[in-house]
């Protein structure tokens, strides 16, 4: 009975959030008015990003629970989830910002007095950028971001764990991207494989020959046809290079599917045969969706589950490949490292991963080697 209704109260809420998709946070980073091109112009731009944010997490603290519930287009909220998350963000902000602000003997662009968390909320109150500022372009694209992100992750939070999500871990074995070193970033994408010749091959060859690599999540199913249709030599050509881990046999909630454990054993087992070169035992939950009490399975299967922390929503039909790119630029500003999460089997990736790189390759930023990963 229990079980029964915690699966109709998370129905519920998948409807209520369905009813109207909530806008999807993009920022248009042409209205920064300096390229990234230097560790230094990361730090500005970082540092930007992260006050504005705060400002928007301040002032979401003033809405009581009802005013929030409506903010978010939920009809109930887990408020009790909401502030464990906006407290884990403030730590995660206080960190970044101090990071941030080692180069502000070289540029003294969004720097204060910040000496702790408890400042930086001081500050975040009362930030906000000058209509004279030489970033003042920027300010209402930045700020209408910040809300809109935050709205997306205090939603999940809001629905957690009803309907559970990458933005809280069920165990500390649960890999989010937040302990990677400061300005680096793991590249992994969901989905694959695509058909031959695909997207799947055009940004693996992209990344080889850059000298990159990626985790690629796959779908058993559609490995297995792909073997079928071509022949594993060819799909471990494909993966030269890069992992492999998998989403399970097919791509939906593994939160509710009573065949959830035979999903995932299954596709373990299919990428272990085709390309055992390539796999790693990592685990990426379609919608980030899996159980609470899964943990103990995945820990005897000898499976990690990888979230991730930077999503760059190039799935939604309402965000185009530009987007995709400026949204995970954005995002890298504000979290300086992490897990990126793309899609291969949207051509979207094929534009906006070769942008991000040109974006960012005077940086300073570091790209993990999937192998390396711990």
């Amino acid at each position: 009975m229990r079980f029964t209704l915690m699966l109709i109260a998370g129905l519920l809420a998948l409807k209520a959030q369905a009813a109207v998709p909530p806008p999807v946070a993009t920022l248009d980073r042409s209205t920064w008015p300096e390229q990234v091109n230097s560790p230094a112009l990361f730090d500005v731009a970082s540092r930007a990003q992260i006050l504005m944010f705060a400002r928007a997490l301040h002032d979401s603290e003033a809405l009581d629970e009802p005013a929030m519930a409506t903010r978010l287009g939920l009809r109930q909220i887990n408020l009790a989830a909401i502030d464990t998350l906006r407290q884990r963000l403030w730590r995660r902000l206080w960190q970044n910002y101090d990071l941030a602000q080692q180069s502000c003997e070289q540029d003294a662009s969004f720097c204060f007095a910040i000496d702790d968390e408890g400042a930086l909320r001081l500050q975040a109150a009362e930030f906000e950028v000058a209509a004279d500022s030489f970033y003042a372009g920027w300010a209402q694209a930045g700020d209408t971001f910040s809300q809109l992100y935050l709205d997306e992750l205090l939603r999940q939070a809001a629905l957690f764990p009803q309907i559970s999500s990458e933005v809280e871990r069920f165990s500390d074995a649960e890999i989010s991207g937040d302990a990677l070193n400061d300005r680096l970033f793991l590249l992994t994408f969901d989905g694959g494989p695509t058909a031959q010749g695909g997207s799947t091959d055009a940004v693996a060859d992209y990344l080889r020959r850059q000298k990159l690599s990626a985790t690629f999540f796959v779908l058993g199913d559609s490995l297995r046809n792909r073997v079928e249709k071509t022949s594993a030599a060819a799909v471990q050509a494909v993966y030269r290079g890069h992992c492999v881990g998998v989403q399970g046999w097919q791509y939906r909630s593994h939160s509710q599917w009573v065949a959830w454990q035979d999903s995932v054993l299954r596709s373990v087992a299919q990428a272990q045969g085709d390309v055992p070169a390539s796999y790693v035992p990592l685990f990426r939950p379609p919608y980030g969706q899996r159980r609470a009490d899964s943990p103990a399975f995945f820990a005897s299967q000898g499976v990690q589950v990888m979230l991730w922390n930077i999503d760059s929503r190039d799935d939604d039909s309402r965000v185009t490949a530009e987007q995709a790119g400026q949204r995970v630029l954005s995002l890298m500003l504000l979290w300086r490292r992490g897990i990126i999460v793309f899609h291969d089997t949207q051509a979207k990736a094929q534009a906006a991963v070769p942008w991000l790189f040109n974006q960012t390759a005077q940086s300073g930023i570091g790209w993990q080697d999937c192998r390396n990963f711990d």
